[in-house]
């Protein structure tokens, strides 16, 4: 299927994000998707917290739902980059062959894995959520990182330690990505 939507100033594309919880996942999508959005891209994100509440509430955090959910996102994500948009997916995505496998259901070129990375103690001291402190305690189990495992990324295109970098020079990296990999073609400010 084909976009009915050609962009002018940009490829359509998804950028899936990956890492544990507290790493800097949201915070950098929502800060990417502003900076897009103000050079005239049309974008979507799909952050998993969020799909969790609705798309995906059925599901769990066995192994075989985390698949499930990310095979839901993924397929969002497929229909609204053949629509012509520049999708940006917030997800933990813990397994590497869960990843291997959304990125075979994009045609070549179309699926972009960044690696937001932080050392686990410091997504630990982060903890937006207190999600670390209720699996340590026991109240969660099954959570990424603790007691259930994160496959780092072997094939990410772009890796960002948002232990040395702030979320600006993080999104600066992204931007640099995009334009030298020609996915941004004259941006309008």
């Amino acid at each position: 299927m084909t976009s009915s939507f050609p962009a002018s100033n940009y490829r359509p594309c998804v950028l899936w994000f990956t890492g544990l919880s507290g790493a800097g996942k949201s915070t950098t999508a929502a800060a990417l998707q502003t900076l897009l959005n103000e050079l005239g891209c049309r974008t979507y994100l799909l952050d998993g917290d969020v799909l969790r509440q609705g798309l995906c509430r059925d599901l769990g955090f066995s192994e075989a739902d985390r698949a499930e959910n990310l095979r839901r996102v993924g397929e969002v994500a497929r229909l609204m980059v053949d629509a012509g948009l520049l999708v940006i997916c917030a997800t933990i995505s813990p397994f590497e062959k869960t990843r291997s496998e959304l990125r075979a259901r994009f045609p070549s070129g179309e699926f972009i894995e960044v690696f937001i990375d932080a050392p686990l103690a410091i997504c630990e001291a982060r903890d937006p959520k207190g999600l670390y402190r209720k699996a340590r305690e026991g109240k969660i189990t099954q959570f990424t990182g603790i007691d259930s495992a994160y496959d780092r990324p072997t094939e990410a295109e772009l890796h960002l330690r948002t232990d040395q970098l702030d979320v600006t020079q993080g999104v600066e990296q992204i931007i640099s990505f995009l334009k030298s990999n020609h996915y941004l073609i004259n941006p309008q400010p």
